[in-house]
């Protein structure tokens, strides 16, 4: 498996196809993210922007690999482990945002809650809007492994049902995703932090049976 990570890693760096999302979380960050502003809100808004990066980075990953190249990695490795490390690569470079969104928002924001008058404690705000990073890339990383190939192989559906659950996964309040943010973002009103271990573990759980299921269907249809 390292070694399937290490060839999807490379192939992924040199397509160049990661520019876009990255660069889509950059202004994500860089129009959200003000110097002085609460640091749960700046959290809660660092880890929503993350779900749709991970679905993009997802959909890169497994439509990477020329047809002809793929075949002969699953002929190797077997399909379900190919897809899986396509699956790994992408969520870890989604994980090198959540920690660089992170860093972002400690360095430039107010430790303090809205109304600038309660101190809120920098490293156990730091874990919990990490968390939710985890828990947003997490949910990204299944909507991404259920919207592309080889659940859906047709890119006019793939596309726009990524779209349109990513964006329904961060504003529907029964979305272990939106909780972790609006736990966030309401904590920052009183100056609580409220860690996210139970989205987290929600997100965990239906990201390991999407990408599951993902992997056994490409062996299939492989």
């Amino acid at each position: 498996m390292i070694a399937l990570l290490r060839y999807q890693a490379a192939l992924l760096i040199g397509s160049h196809r990661w520019l876009p999302p990255v660069i889509l979380y950059a202004a994500w960050l860089a129009l959200g993210i003000r110097s002085g502003d609460p640091i749960l809100d700046g959290f809660g808004y660092a880890a929503g922007g993350l779900l749709p990066a991970a679905v993009w980075l997802t959909r890169v990953c497994v439509t990477n690999e020329p047809p002809a190249a793929r075949n002969c990695a699953a002929a190797a490795a077997g399909p379900g482990r190919v897809h899986l490390a396509c699956v790994l690569t992408a969520a870890g470079t989604a994980l090198l945002l959540a920690l660089v969104g992170t860093a972002v928002v400690v360095l430039l924001s107010d430790p303090r809650s809205n109304d600038h008058q309660v101190a809120v404690p920098v490293l156990p705000a730091a874990l919990a809007g990490l968390l939710a990073a985890l828990a947003c890339l997490l949910m990204g990383t299944a909507v991404g492994a259920l919207s592309n190939w080889p659940v859906l192989r047709s890119t006019g559906w793939s596309i726009p049902a990524g779209l349109l659950a990513a964006l329904l996964l961060l504003v529907l309040g029964a979305s272990p995703a939106n909780a972790a943010v609006s736990g966030l973002v309401t904590g920052s009103a009183h100056g609580t932090i409220s860690t996210p271990w139970l989205p987290l573990a929600a997100t965990a759980l239906i990201a390991a049976a999407a990408v599951a299921a993902a992997c056994a269907l490409s062996s299939r249809r492989g």
